[in-house]
This record gives structure tokens, sequence and C-alpha cells, in this order.
């Protein structure tokens, strides 16, 4: 809705609903399970759960990562959706400080290398190096809009969704 207004994105919503192969279900490595077991073409997952599936102890998740080719939408115009994690420090916090000094730990470069080489998520601290697996992806345009200018159609998105019937 924030890139395309609401008419063109019920007209995209309805499309992929007619287009999916089942009702969704089960989590994101559930869909790359059922793709490759035949159940469509394609997926919408995020890439750390392509990531788990490859680095998996169970060969049968690791053969089904081996499987899946990684495509990046919106390249040529607002780039690829990106989740968004936050943190936030009450007002009257205790030990504000404290909590100050853990937020810069955890987005320290070291930290965060460290963090994306074992959950397989891109870091959030721009100086810190990309782990091997997530390199081996190639690069990718981000889809950079502010959180306050997508969430303000949030409403509006829950009801094209209801009239796409989405499941």
């Amino acid at each position: 809705i924030h890139h395309n207004g609401k008419e063109k994105t019920l007209k995209w919503s309805k499309g992929l609903v007619k287009n999916m192969a089942r009702n969704p279900k089960g989590n994101d490595r559930d869909q790359m399970k059922a793709m490759v077991n035949g159940e469509g073409d394609l997926a919408i997952v995020n890439t750390y759960y392509l990531g788990l599936l490859l680095n998996s102890n169970d060969s049968y998740e690791a053969s089904i990562g081996e499987q899946v080719a990684l495509f990046f939408p919106n390249q040529l115009t607002t780039g690829t959706h990106i989740n968004i994690s936050g943190v936030g420090l009450v007002k009257y916090a205790k030990n504000k400080e404290n909590a100050l000094k853990l937020l810069d730990y955890l987005t320290s470069k070291k930290v965060q290398e460290e963090y994306a080489k074992v959950n397989f998520e891109y870091p959030v601290n721009p100086k810190a190096e990309i782990s091997p697996l997530l390199r081996s992806w190639g690069n990718f345009k981000a889809d950079l809009s502010s959180v306050d200018s997508v969430s303000s159609h949030y409403q509006d998105a829950v009801l094209v969704m209801n009239k796409a019937n989405w499941k």
C-alpha cells in the first residue's frame, strides 16, 4: 500500500491468493519443503530459514535447503522488504546506563558478526562483515522505507487482505 496504493495492492493480493498452490500452513521451512515436494513453484520466506535448513543436522532438511534458490524481488524499483527488529528502553528505567551499554554491546561489530553467522541474519551494524553463507546469496537492494510510513497503512492492509480472501 505504501508504494502502490490500496487498489493496486488489492489487485496484487487477489492474484497472489488465486495462485496459491495450497493454503499456507506451518512455518517458512514448511513452505520450502512443500515447494520442493511439488506443491507450487515458489514460496515467500525469510532468508534466515533457508540458512537454518542448509545448516540443519537433519539430512532431509539440509537437502531441501540445497534445492532452493533465493530471489530478491523489486531490485529495479523499491527494493526487497526487510524485517525490522527493534529495542526499547522505558523512560524511567532504573538501570538506563547499563541498558545502553548492553545495546552498544549487542550492536557492536563483533557481536553482530557472530549473531549473523549463527542465526543466518544480516547484521544491523553496517561495519559488521556478512557471513560467508549470506555473502553467497549475493547483494540485494533493501526497501528502506521508514517504519512510520509503512505502519501507517496497517489498518488498510488488514482490510485489503480480508477483501482478497487472504488465508
